[in-house]
């Protein structure tokens, strides 16, 4: 009699925890019992108060406990915010990969799109950026990969409200882009690689119509021009400058 029920309590446990109730017991005990959305306030509560790490442990039980639940979906991209608040840009970048990947068209949807594009942004700044440096000439990865994002976000959800200011945000990053080639056109210019310098001079044109580095790159471009012996190059350049900017003044130094 003993052995039979040692072996029908054995045979309950092995059948509990293979059936769904054994999975939603698993998620009171994670959960301590609590619903998704009260799990979600508290985290909103520390995120609220100032503990982001607190916050995003408080979201990661949700997302274990109640994968498929709203709470969960605006979870994870409360967990992307509160990084992007703690500047850890590249985790929260990934994190906003995987909401894209596994929800390409929810309504919130376009703003994980957007907040990528801030996130990249933000991640390419520098405090010293007014006062000594010029962000245009440090490594520019992080503006290309925002002004892709902004660009994929307009291109998906054209007419998002997330749209509107990504549209605005590409002129200055185009500018910042533009300047960084212009920098470099410089470069070789100072040393003497003439043809390499006309040849990113072209580049910002073809490249990043209306900016405001397209009259310094033709500029630059007639010089080099100029330096190489083609005359009439640098003549019709010269042309191309005048027109359409009448007014243009030199602003660098050789």
């Amino acid at each position: 009699m003993k052995f039979r029920l040692l072996f029908a309590l054995s045979l309950i446990f092995l059948l509990t925890a293979c059936s769904p109730f054994s999975k939603e017991l698993d998620k009171k005990i994670i959960a301590d019992g609590l619903t998704p959305k009260l799990i979600y306030q508290q985290a909103k509560d520390k995120a609220n108060s100032g503990t982001l790490e607190q916050a995003i442990d408080q979201y990661k039980i949700l997302l274990e406990s109640y994968p498929s639940s709203k709470y969960a979906i605006q979870a994870r991209l409360d967990i992307s915010y509160n990084l992007f608040q703690l500047k850890k840009y590249n985790l929260a970048i990934n994190e906003l990969n995987l909401f894209i990947d596994k929800y390409p068209s929810l309504p919130v949807t376009p703003y994980a799109f957007y907040l990528r594009g801030v996130i990249s942004e933000e991640k390419s700044s520098s405090i010293l950026d007014k006062v000594v440096t010029d962000s245009a000439q440090r490594d520019v990865q992080s503006v290309r990969d925002a002004y892709k994002y902004f660009s994929l976000l307009i291109e998906k959800f054209p007419e998002s409200e997330y749209s509107v200011e990504a549209r605005s945000k590409l002129v200055s990053l185009k500018n910042t882009l533009s300047r960084h080639e212009f920098y470099v056109a410089l470069y070789y210019t100072k040393k003497g690689s003439f043809i390499g310098a006309i040849n990113r001079s072209k580049f910002i044109i073809e490249n990043y119509p209306g900016s405001n580095s397209i009259p310094d790159a033709l500029h630059l471009m007639a010089q080099n021009y100029d330096s190489i012996g083609a005359d009439e190059l640098a003549k019709s350049t010269r042309i191309i400058l005048k027109t359409n900017f009448p007014g243009y003044i030199q602003r660098y130094k050789i």
